[in-house]
């Protein structure tokens, strides 16, 4: 007889499991199991999740536990995002048994690792700005280095749309240049990109700040045809965890 080969699967690390509605992009108010991975290979200096990125933390998990507390709620819509999930120890085996679950899979990616070989059915992808840099003294010389280093490649980006089913760029605007370089980073990608695929979001965690913003990105969206992206989360349960 064959011999069947013993797969040993990883447990990953996971900041937190929630059920939420979504709260940015093209599936806004989308009822949606969150998955939240621990751990980045980024050091955004506004990052509104710190504790899945600058000090990452929570339990390890098998696979098995975690898909379990997804199918505990009532919804095909998952939504896989960290930190970066695409360093998560086991991402690939998870994403395979989302997909066999039947599950709708939208990944949140900062688009600096390839895709994995499992077919997605959204690639939320978030190229990340200068705005983005830490300064040496609050991430250290190292870190800034490497994040301002590795932030952007186009390279990546380009692979992650030419395998996805659908896509969305999101970019976090905060001022004039800022969408100035989001447009460069679009072109350096080297491929067509429908202008609807290209999401403003404002930057900030609070709504007083965010509709600073608004101005210069809704005339963006009808200058250029680009979509505008609030955060409903933020408007609706404020800059906390677990939504």
């Amino acid at each position: 007889m064959p011999r069947r080969l013993l797969v040993i699967l990883e447990p990953m690390r996971i900041s937190e499991i929630f059920y939420s509605v979504q709260g940015e992009g093209s599936l806004t108010g989308v009822p949606s199991v969150f998955v939240r991975t621990s751990g980045c290979n980024l050091r955004c200096t506004w990052c509104d999740t710190p504790y899945a990125s600058w000090s990452p933390e929570g339990p390890e998990m098998s696979l098995d536990a975690i898909l379990a507390e997804v199918l505990r709620h009532p919804t095909r819509h998952v939504v896989v995002t960290g930190g970066e999930p695409m360093v998560a120890k086991g991402i690939h085996e998870f994403l395979l048994q989302l997909r066999d679950a039947g599950k709708h899979i939208t990944i949140e990616t900062a688009g600096t690792v390839l895709p994995s070989p499992v077919t997605i059915d959204l690639a939320s992808l978030s190229p990340k700005l200068a705005n983005s840099v830490p300064s040496t003294e609050k991430a250290g010389a190292a870190w800034a280095t490497r994040h301002d280093q590795t932030r952007l490649q186009p390279a990546v980006l380009r692979a992650w749309l030419e395998q996805s089913r659908d896509f969305q760029l999101k970019f976090v605007i905060s001022n004039e240049a800022d969408l100035h370089e989001a447009q460069r980073v679009v072109t350096a990608i080297g491929i067509p990109v429908p202008p609807e695929k290209i999401l403003l979001m404002p930057e900030g965690t609070s709504m007083e700040i965010m509709r600073t913003r608004y101005d210069l990105l809704v005339n963006a969206c009808l200058t250029h045809g680009y979509r505008l992206s609030p955060r409903l989360h933020i408007e609706l349960f404020g800059n906390t965890r677990g939504t």
